[in-house]
């Protein structure tokens, strides 16, 4: 077991104080501090720290004897670390998204090797042959949109809604790929033409405070605002705002978010844990590439039921579990001298969120404090001590 350090991503929609706290890094500039990274994509490996002198990327030591580290299950069905472990600030939205399967995403990442477009080009869809399932626990009150809203509740949504009324006879004929199909392909002047009317309606009440998050039309008031209040060209993924659950997530409640699942955090503070990849199919609320006939191609067009998890309590452990074989998450929370005890089915990487722990092991002991990392090799057995209180969170792959 290692001691591990991770990347930060200054993402512009990154908050500029919270992961800096989190690292007891100082940012006297406010650039944003978007995710922290642990883990081994190949664009921004980790660093394990073998000794003060010598940190090699995590990526090339599994390399070295996968073996040893991912353990003969992990290694036989991946061959590398399956997981990528993150912090994330979201203080302003993310874009409108949807991850692909892994079959899909390997006929669409060969597709645009093929094509020559490369890795980094901003027009390309998939960075990587993976697929990007995805679990996040709130660290604070957390805002995020999660997949269609249910028939009902959706049409209740076009009907109530005076500029959303001639979409109504859309959805009742083609569902909701239809209805979906629709407002993504139509004309910027037929886009502008509905939503002016409904935001200029809500402004007033969103800048007197009187609208709750919890209301679409906070969340698309502030789109506008973060696009200057222009009333031309606007952005179309405010449509996804209304026809999306808005779900309100407590501290340590976490959602699992599957391929095809239309998605978007909000606002707020979460640990997220997904497979290794960084493949991201945008529809909105983004300057970065959208490629709608893409995301229609993959989209799950159905009404969804959030299943928000509470997780599961054995000891001092809470688990998140989640239906896919490359990863699980868990929080461990300690009070003063009180001790977890376990043995790593695979490689693992935990992180202190709060307080400072002690971590034994066959290797020499690590003590780590708020922010920092451990990696531990499959088969590692460990303890943790801590002289106050402490949470840490766990990622690994399940059993």
């Amino acid at each position: 077991m290692y001691k591990l350090k991770g990347k930060v991503q200054h993402y512009a929609w990154g908050g500029s104080s919270y992961i800096p706290q989190l690292l007891g890094t100082d940012n006297t500039e406010k650039k944003p501090f978007a995710e922290y990274w642990m883990g081994a994509h190949v664009s921004s490996p980790s660093l394990v720290v073998l000794d003060p002198k010598h940190t090699i990327p995590v990526n090339e030591l599994i390399k070295e004897d996968p073996r040893k580290w991912l353990g003969e299950v992990v290694e036989t069905r991946f061959g590398s670390l399956p997981f990528l472990f993150k912090v994330l600030d979201v203080k302003d939205m993310l874009s409108i998204q949807v991850h692909p399967t892994k079959e899909e995403a390997a006929k669409g990442f060969a597709k645009e090797n093929e094509a020559g477009i490369p890795i980094n080009a901003p027009h390309r869809n998939y960075k990587d042959d993976n697929h990007k399932p995805e679990v996040m626990v709130a660290l604070s009150e957390f805002w995020l949109l999660h997949g269609f809203k249910e028939k009902t509740l959706l049409l209740q949504t076009l009907k109530s809604i005076p500029e959303f009324n001639t979409l109504v006879p859309v959805f009742e004929k083609e569902g909701y790929k239809g209805l979906y199909k629709h407002a993504m392909e139509l004309p910027q002047t037929a886009v502008d033409a509905i939503l002016e009317p409904l935001l200029q309606r809500s402004i007033p009440a969103y800048e007197s405070n009187q609208l709750s998050k919890a209301e679409p039309a906070y969340w698309a008031c502030k789109t506008l605002q973060a696009t200057g209040d222009k009333f031309k060209n606007i952005d179309r993924g405010i449509f996804s705002i209304y026809f999306f659950n808005i779900l309100h997530m407590h501290p340590d409640q976490a959602i699992f978010q599957g391929a095809g699942v239309p998605h978007a955090y909000l606002e707020g503070q979460n640990i997220e844990l997904m497979s290794n990849s960084d493949n991201v199919l945008r529809g909105g609320l983004t300057p970065k590439h959208i490629d709608v006939p893409e995301l229609l191609k993959h989209t799950l067009f159905e009404g969804v039921v959030p299943q928000v998890m509470n997780g599961e309590k054995k000891g001092h452990e809470t688990i998140y579990h989640c239906p896919v074989p490359d990863f699980i998450v868990s929080s461990i929370a300690l009070q003063k001298d009180e001790v977890y005890e376990h043995t790593a089915f695979s490689a693992e990487i935990l992180l202190v969120t709060e307080g400072e722990a002690t971590i034994t092991s066959s290797t020499a002991p690590l003590h780590l404090h708020q922010g920092e990392v451990a990696f531990a090799g499959a088969g590692e057995r460990y303890a943790i001590t801590s002289n106050s209180r402490t949470v840490l969170f766990k990622a690994g792959a399940p059993e």
